[in-house]
This record gives structure tokens, sequence and C-alpha cells, in this order.
């Protein structure tokens, strides 16, 4: 089992490193995807002799393209150190029915994707990308809790990480719908850009279903290994579909 196991994140890792470096490629190339770089905004109090009052300031151009690589390349570098350098850590963590590796992960590469997600809506404030990408990192790191919480040989199961994270979950998705539904004519939004948030939050539940079922023994997921490997497949599935699903989209908008 062990060696199967790390064989498996080294394909899924090498999955994620061709995927994350040919859109790497595309977005440092292609004008389409170059150019596609959303600006961020801070709102702030301007000071000057008449008073003070509100004032809109352009920070930083989100680099779009780059940041859809990376939370592919985020996840192939968490696998290469799980079935490399981390190996052994890994295991005896998988043994004990928790991987703390792939927790941190989420909290680095599903932020980035919940944010680009957000950016497509209009949310281009810094305190709204700050926000969503802490929260969504929470939401992450209560999964993380909810395994060092339930050890395997537990004789009751504690739900409360659980469902905290869907409360920190759902409050970014919250804050998209607002923006969605004040958007004015939704059929002026790029064709992609709704069945991509749909699909997005579709893949976004089933790794909490996927987590419940581990926790309830579900059938095969009474095996922690079973449930380890149904969120890789998740993984894989979620971030490849979005991502091209969003560059041909780019492309084709």
């Amino acid at each position: 089992m062990n060696k199967n196991l790390v064989t498996f994140n080294r394909n899924m890792g090498f999955l994620h490193l061709i995927q994350g470096t040919a859109i790497l490629i595309l977005a440092l190339t292609v004008d389409v995807f170059k150019d596609f770089t959303p600006t961020i905004y801070g709102h702030f109090l301007e000071v000057d002799a008449g008073g003070y009052g509100p004032v809109t300031q352009a920070l930083f151009d989100l680099p779009f393209g780059i940041l859809v690589a990376l939370f592919l390349l985020l996840s192939a570098m968490f696998h290469f150190l799980i079935a490399f350098p981390l190996k052994d850590k890994y295991l005896a963590a998988v043994e004990a029915g928790t991987n703390p590796y792939r927790w941190y992960e989420y909290a680095l590469s599903s932020s980035i994707m919940i944010v680009l997600l957000a950016s497509m809506f209009g949310i281009l404030s810094i305190e709204g990308v700050m926000l969503i990408f802490i929260i969504n990192g929470v939401m992450n790191l209560l999964g993380l809790l909810m395994e060092k919480m339930n050890p395997l040989n537990r004789k009751t199961t504690d739900w409360t990480a659980h469902w905290f994270g869907w409360i920190a979950g759902l409050a970014p998705w919250l804050v998209i719908v607002v923006y969605l539904l004040n958007n004015g004519d939704l059929s002026l939004l790029p064709w992609f850009v709704v069945p991509g948030l749909l699909f997005y939050f579709l893949v976004f539940n089933l790794f909490a279903f996927n987590q419940y079922a581990q926790y309830k023994r579900v059938g095969k997921w009474s095996d922690y290994v079973y449930g380890e490997r149904m969120y890789v497949w998740l993984s894989l599935f979620g971030k490849s579909i979005l991502a091209w699903f969003v560059f041909i989209g780019i492309l084709l908008a």
C-alpha cells in the first residue's frame, strides 16, 4: 500500500506539472492571456487642507494566467514533496489518519482559485481579495483540524471543525453571489464565467462530502486511504478542468 500511494502521488505530481507548465507558457507568450490582468483597487481616505474624503487607487494588476498556472504548479510541488523528501513523514501521517500537507496545499491553491473566480465577477478591491483568500485558507485548515481531532482509533466523531469549515467556506461564495446578482445583464458576462463558477462550486462541495463520508465510514471510505485517493482525484479533475475551461474561455471571449 505504501509504495502504491507514493507512486500515485508522484504520477499525479507529473500530471499537474505538465499542465501547469503548459499554461504558464501560454500565459507568458500568448497576447490574449498576457493582457487579461484585472486591476486590483484600494479604497482609502485622502486627507488634505480641505478635509478628507474617499479616494480609489489602482494598486496592481492581477497576473491572471500566471496564477492559473500557479495553483497547478503548487499541487505538483506538494505531490513531489510527499513522494520524495517527505515520503516517510507523509506515510506515517496517513497511517495515523491525517495528511497535513494536503490541507496546507489546498489552503494556498484553492484560495488562489476562488480569488480568480471572484475577480471575474468584479470583486477587485484589495480588502475583498485578501479576505476571500484568508477565509478560504482558514476553511482548509479547519479540514486539517478535523483530522487531528478525530484519530482512527476514536470512539466518537467530533464534527465541530467540519461544520465550522462549511461556514468559513461558504462566506466567499455569498460575496460572489451578491456581486453576480448585481452585475446587471448576466448575458453580457463572458460565456465561460457562470459555468466555471457552478463547476467549481460543485467540486468545492465534493471535497466536503468526501470528508463527511470518511468520518461516517461509508462503504469504501471506511479505509482512510480510499478517501485520501479521492481527495487527489478531485484535486486533479477540479483544477485541470477549471484551469483549461477558463483559459479556453478567455481565448474565445
